[in-house]
């Protein structure tokens, strides 16, 4: 077998190779719900954007499947590559495949048994349901889809191509992006209009993914790879458990999120439509950062999994810190965009009367203003995950949305009204960031003395 430049390339340039394609392909992810929010904004209105939001759980548990598979996959696969286990890596791509494909199929079955359920407990109102149920009722058939292509990516970057990984990811959003407005404004399909757009894209993309099977070039990949094992089954999705859990735990917060702004909002001059709409606008915003720093995380994986597994640990720490400089730089920028352009942002998502956009400036000022630090909690949870220590990685995947932001949720509302609900964002952030680098500060000293 022949060297691994994760081995012994440079660290800055392994994070650029891997990091600027898994970026591009994170944020092409998440262009998928905010190119249909701007459509939708445009050519419905804000009562349709509240329907992409209050359907936009069924996307944070269809993300948090493909992470427990794709990330507990690439995690064994490098840490077996920098071994020097390959047979033991094709094992784990190979059940990490099967199981993309048997969890998308039951996902879709189980969303479509229980749509009318879940939408109301996820917050939609009588004005927004009939939108909710039409747009989700369609983006749910491209889920199975986007479980293996995202799962996927995750092997294709383990197996050192993360430039395909990327053009996965864009050929789909570039098929969307071009049929969302033809199908809304000139076919004038409406919010159907921009759900089949982004499943066909979807589908598009899970195509190109597939094609990669033939193509693994460290992972001597079989059919027999493909059999499904309960104990291979268990390794994977415990590697995998942190990444998943902060996306499950999300689902939580936007379910309470929600129901709290409808609640809490029906009380002010605001009332329940316009907090909701609202929210999903910050959110999704606030998802092209998060999307960039869950690219910088998926691009370092690989890199530090390895070297742990081969026992550089100076090269770990090398690049764990690196992509936290890199995370400080994004969330500066985004930072200032919040903070001094919230009106032109959303703006962009399309028109609305004065209390409107005066709820959504306050919204995005508030929640969004310790964007500055909330990456390191990711990123050090995605450490952990890579060096094998998938408990501690779920710890911390924990902290920010479970342990701290659920309970302000619940608490603040009591004494300050949906002022509590704004302010609970920011708490949560900080109180994760301490911890993080609490944590992560006490195993980089450990790694120094082995």
């Amino acid at each position: 077998m022949t060297d691994n430049p994760l081995e012994y390339e440079k660290i800055s340039k392994l994070l650029k190779d891997f990091a600027i394609p898994s970026i591009t392909a994170t944020l092409i992810t998440s262009l998928y719900n905010i190119v249909d929010q701007i459509f939708i904004g445009q050519g419905i209105g804000y009562l349709g954007n509240a329907a992409t939001n209050v359907s936009y759980p069924f996307s944070t548990i269809c993300l948090a499947i493909s992470l427990l598979i794709g990330i507990g996959s690439a995690s064994r696969v490098s840490l077996y590559l920098g071994n020097k286990e390959p047979e033991a890596a094709a094992r784990a791509a190979g059940t990490g495949i099967s199981l993309m494909v048997l969890c998308g199929l039951v996902y879709l079955a189980a969303g479509e048994c229980l749509l009318t359920w879940l939408l109301k407990l996820f917050g939609a109102t009588k004005e927004v349901f009939p939108y909710a149920r039409q747009y989700a009722g369609v983006t749910l058939a491209g889920m199975p889809f986007l479980i293996v292509t995202n799962g996927m990516s995750n092997l294709i970057r383990a197996d050192g191509n993360p430039k395909y990984s990327m053009l996965c990811m864009v050929t789909g959003a570039v098929a969307n992006t071009i049929l969302d407005p033809i199908f809304i404004f000139v076919f004038h399909w409406g919010i159907f209009g921009a759900a089949l757009a982004t499943v066909l894209g979807q589908i598009l993309s899970f195509f190109f993914a597939i094609r990669y099977l033939w193509r693994f070039q460290t992972i001597p990949i079989e059919k027999s790879c493909f059999r499904l094992k309960p104990g291979e089954c268990l390794k994977t999705c415990s590697m995998g458990v942190s990444s998943s859990v902060n996306q499950v735990a999300i689902t939580f917060v936007q379910i309470i999120l929600y129901n709290s702004l409808t609640y809490y909002g029906a009380k002010t001059v605001y009332g329940t439509d316009i907090p909701l709409a609202a929210c999903g606008i910050v959110m999704k915003t606030n998802a092209i950062v998060l999307a960039i720093v869950v690219g910088i995380s998926q691009g370092v994986q690989p890199i530090i999994g390895f070297n742990y597994g081969a026992r550089q640990y100076p090269r770990v720490r090398e690049a764990y810190l690196l992509a936290i400089k890199w995370n400080l730089a994004v969330s500066a920028a985004g930072f200032c965009l919040f903070q001094f352009f919230p009106h032109a942002i959303i703006s962009l998502f399309g028109d609305g009367d004065q209390l409107y956009f005066e709820f959504a400036v306050l919204f995005m000022r508030i929640f969004l203003f310790m964007v500055l630090v909330n990456g390191v909690q990711l990123l050090s949870s995605s450490f952990f995950t890579a060096i094998g220590k998938a408990m501690k990685g779920a710890l911390l995947a924990l902290t920010r949305q479970v342990f701290f932001l659920i309970p302000l949720l619940l608490l603040l509302p009591l004494r300050f009204g949906i002022m509590g609900v704004l302010a609970a964002g920011p708490v949560a952030d900080f109180a994760a960031f301490l911890l993080s680098v609490l944590l992560a500060g006490r195993e980089l000293r450990r790694q120094k003395t082995q």
